[in-house]
């Protein structure tokens, strides 16, 4: 159920308003305030998932409400109601941090396209926030060899500049990880991580899934859908296995980095977009060049900052760190005693061929958690862990 706030101080706008939106779907509680005073108290006191504010109010105007509106609750969105004169202060209030603004009297179809956005970017801000909320204890970068150290580096180098950055390395090595570390370190760490595995989404879907679509736009197109790349406007998009994307979504992409505009799936309307772009591969881009699978003119945009991830092979100095990281991670998440492993079994374990990586390592240390003694000994690693 999304609960909608209507401040408006014209009782008869105020309630026609109720009245659409009401009407629209039975999953909007619509709620009213008939000035800005009362508005900000309701907006206070309940978690409202959109606010539609009028500009011209006694006692306290539509522009003060978004402003103190935005200090206590800032990913409410608010679409802002304007007057004909109020048109130039109506687009400043969307600098100021306004979703949107209507025209009085409004219109239908704008109206509730609008509102079905501005939710739609509210859902996306509040999942994202919850997701960030874990980062700091799920993407801990764990180890002191010369290959993370480096990374380390590079990453403090990289994280305040707005650079894109290509982050490449066989699967399970941790690109992910160093993709959140440079959004958490960047000026953009307040604003949203919006992370698609372009591997995952079928082709005929990749383009929809970044860029949105309008209604219509195709079959199963019921309703206009923001991307991606509006999700994560001013904050940062993290494309995953970007090899595997399709070239027509890189023709789309590559516009994007070029001008900062992108346009929805069956839409000739641009939107502009403020967006950081860090893209990872465990292909070779190169060579998927010389196929012609990947363009070589998105290679050279995405590829300003290039970082390397290492096998867990070629940093095995690191194992008994993260053994012992993975191991304290797990139990506390299964309610178990903490375990310890012998040295003998973390000997063995760094002696082993990690073809899966970190992701293969810690799957492993997982299993001689539940299945070991209370300390894995070298004897549970060669009953448990063979490969």
């Amino acid at each position: 159920m999304s609960k909608i706030l209507v401040i408006e101080d014209e009782a008869a706008i105020r309630r026609v308003l109720v009245k659409i939106l009401s009407e629209e779907s039975d999953t909007y509680q619509v709620e009213e305030a008939e000035d800005g005073l009362k508005g900000l108290e309701a907006i206070k006191s309940i978690d409202y998932d959109l606010v539609l504010c009028d500009i011209k109010m006694p006692k306290m105007d539509g522009v003060e409400v978004l402003e103190a509106a935005k200090k206590i609750k800032p990913e409410v969105p608010f679409i802002m109601i304007s007057g004909h004169g109020d048109l130039d202060t109506a687009v400043n209030t969307m600098r100021a941090g306004a979703f949107d603004y209507i025209s009085k009297p409004p219109d239908l179809n704008r109206l509730l396209t609008t509102v079905r956005n501005a939710l739609d970017r509210k859902e996306l801000v509040v999942e994202n926030k919850i997701l960030k909320k874990k980062v700091s204890k799920n993407y801990e970068m764990v180890g002191e060899s010369d290959e993370i150290i480096a990374i380390k580096d590079m990453i403090e180098k990289v994280a305040p500049t707005d650079a894109r950055v290509l982050i490449t390395g066989s699967n399970g090595t941790g690109k992910e990880l160093v993709a959140h570390w440079i959004h958490e370190k960047s000026p953009r760490n307040s604003g949203p991580f919006i992370e698609v595995n372009c591997a995952a989404i079928p082709s005929e879907l990749i383009e929809s899934e970044l860029f949105g679509h309008v209604k219509g736009a195709f079959t199963s197109a019921v309703k206009d859908r923001a991307g991606k790349f509006e999700a994560a406007n001013k904050g940062t998009i993290f494309l995953d296995e970007i090899g595997d994307m399709s070239l027509s979504a890189q023709a789309k992409v590559l516009r994007a980095l070029q001008e900062s505009k992108i346009s929805r799936v069956g839409s000739d309307k641009d939107i502009k977009v403020d967006v950081r772009v860090i893209a990872a591969t465990n292909k070779n881009l190169k060579k998927e060049i010389e196929d012609g699978k990947f363009r070589e003119d998105l290679y050279h945009r995405l590829a300003v900052i290039l970082i390397k991830v290492p096998a867990l092979n070629d940093r095995r100095d690191d194992i008994p760190m993260l053994i012992e990281h993975f191991s304290s991670k797990i139990t506390t998440e299964q309610g178990m005693a903490p375990k310890t492993f012998s040295d003998k079994a973390v000997k063995l374990l760094k002696a082993y061929d990690w073809t899966g990586n970190i992701r293969e390592l810690r799957n492993v240390v997982e299993r001689l958690i539940i299945l070991g003694g209370k300390e894995v000994t070298e004897e549970d690693v060669k009953l448990f862990a063979s490969k």
